[in-house]
């Protein structure tokens, strides 16, 4: 079975944005042996065609930018979204029975699989299929944006913490 973890970048007052704090070199190097090592990632619409911009080489990009889209490409996406009619290569879009689709995925798939976009953790949180929450807490200070919970969530238990870099701090959680 699945563990499903929800982790993202995320300011101290609690917002993502993924135009306001780009990851350090050695944040960036955590991202790319973190989803090297991972089974897939799921997505909700808004996050995936954010990440839809690895799927073709772009020039000026260094050897880390090639890393990480390399083992992006590779790595199987499912898709969750009503709007879409269709997703790139290696992706699958989900757009039923949401619920029984993911719960299916979950059951037939080994491995931890990220699950990327507030909303769409929120949702699943909500049916209780998160496994563990990571925030990527940077010290920034955004005022305003899409909140890291997307909603309010029952007691977490915290089972870890660790510094990536000179400026991140990842606090891993699991429902208590």
């Amino acid at each position: 079975m699945a563990r499903f973890v929800f982790g993202m970048n995320v300011s101290l007052d609690g917002y993502v944005d993924h135009d306001r704090f780009a990851p350090d070199p050695p944040l960036f190097r955590h991202w790319i042996e973190r989803v090297a090592g991972i089974t897939g990632s799921l997505y909700g619409r808004h996050v995936y065609e954010l990440m839809r911009y690895w799927d073709e080489d772009q020039s000026g990009w260094g050897a880390a930018e090639h890393g990480f889209a390399a083992v992006w490409r590779a790595q199987p996406k499912w898709v969750v979204s009503r709007s879409l009619t269709g997703v790139g290569p290696n992706a699958t879009l989900i757009r039923g029975d949401i619920e029984a689709e993911i719960r299916a995925l979950k059951a037939r798939v080994e491995g931890e699989i990220d699950v990327s976009g507030p909303n769409l953790a929120g949702h699943l949180s909500d049916l209780g299929l998160i496994d563990e929450f990571r925030l990527y807490l940077h010290p920034v200070v955004l005022g305003h944006g899409t909140p890291f919970f997307a909603g309010p969530r029952p007691p977490l238990r915290l089972i870890g913490s660790d510094r990536i870099g000179d400026t991140v701090i990842r606090l891993s959680y699991v429902p208590a």
